[in-house]
């Protein structure tokens, strides 16, 4: 027998959205992706490292990709020292587990929120805990101090789309013993974050990603902040050269253009505004959304029914059989022409 670690031959793996190999013939709601190219300025940037025939491409890149940590740091208001990049988010939280939590210690999350988490946590063979929410989507049951190594805090959720005040997760930080990870994947969408927790209470981090807002998803771009200490070790733990030369140039340049980010920003939210209103005149349920996608409920309750419909129609959205959630889809914001076609196959749906 192949000599498998005990939690990786049993673990189950993470199952990304579907991307379907002839994607041009299909709207595609389903794993929340930015409709609008990105900025021209990265773009230009991507250009510009491929010239002279990709000649640079032979040199390693900076391994700190501090270029793109500074521009960050200006972004969000911290010194350098604070940010770290990465090969999306996701390498941040595989490396907070890693950071802070052995085998056999026990990390949580809300649920539903990102199920990845759990991935992690088993390639890890850490302990898992989740914590439920009420009807009104307040943690259920969280108690007055949670002793576990991580709890990772997805604001606005997904996939349900609602935001964590403020207030909420500074109560939060305090009553967790080790580090709160509030995962702002989709924070670019919403009234809010926080960010100025990461000051304030020393077990905070932050973590984002440049594929939802900025359009590049492709380039498996994200990053972190959090006290030096923090950043420090999770720089010893990562690959050296975790981002490549052109993931670099794009993310300086991308985060550097908060013009044309804002204005691709305010479209999605508009639609969704729209195509939520459209939704519940229609009879659905819609819960209010602070990120790049909704979270539906047909009048019968039956996801799965509406999902297959969509799909025979060749739009996608994302169904998933928790039975927290099998109620409803979620479905992702595209372009107007897009969203209006959405609805309309909903509506005759029903």
């Amino acid at each position: 027998m192949i000599p498998l670690r005990e939690n990786i031959r049993n673990m189950a793996g993470y199952v990304p959205g579907f991307q379907p190999r002839d994607g041009q013939a299909w709207i595609k709601l389903n794993t929340n992706e930015n409709p609008y190219p990105p900025s021209p300025r990265a773009i230009e940037a991507i250009r510009a490292e491929l010239a002279e025939d990709g000649a640079g491409l032979r040199r390693y890149p900076d391994a700190a990709s501090m270029a793109a940590r500074d521009e960050a740091a200006r972004l969000y208001g911290f010194d350098p020292s604070w940010v770290i990049m990465a090969n999306g988010s996701d390498e941040v939280l595989n490396n907070l587990i890693r950071a802070f939590a052995g085998e056999g210690d026990e990390i949580a999350y809300v649920h539903p929120s990102y199920s990845y988490y759990s991935t992690l946590a088993a390639i890890q063979g850490a302990r898992v805990r989740t914590f439920g929410l009420t009807g009104d989507f307040a943690l259920k049951d969280f108690p007055a101090r949670y002793p576990g190594k991580i709890f990772f805090l997805t604001s606005p959720n997904a996939p349900l789309g609602f935001s964590f005040s403020l207030e909420t997760i500074e109560d939060l930080a305090g009553r967790v013993a080790g580090m709160l990870v509030v995962d702002e994947a989709y924070a670019d969408f919403a009234q809010g974050n926080a960010l100025e927790l990461v000051g304030k209470c020393q077990n905070v981090v932050v973590t984002r990603t440049l594929s939802k807002s900025y359009s590049l998803a492709g380039m498996r771009l994200g990053l972190a902040v959090a006290r030096p200490e923090v950043i420090a070790a999770l720089d010893k733990i990562r690959d050296h050269y975790n981002l490549d030369r052109l993931a670099q140039a794009a993310a300086r340049a991308a985060l550097a253009d908060q013009d044309y980010f804002r204005t691709c920003v305010a479209r999605i939210c508009e639609t969704r505004e729209w195509f939520s209103t459209g939704l519940r005149d229609a009879g659905y349920q819609v819960i209010p959304s602070s990120g790049n996608y909704v979270f539906i409920t047909p009048p019968d309750r039956d996801g799965a029914r509406v999902y297959q419909s969509l799909y025979t129609r060749r739009i996608l959205v994302r169904h998933f059989t928790d039975n927290a959630l099998a109620h409803g889809l979620r479905v992702s914001i595209g372009t107007r022409e897009e969203m209006e076609t959405t609805l309309a196959a909903l509506k005759e749906i029903g």
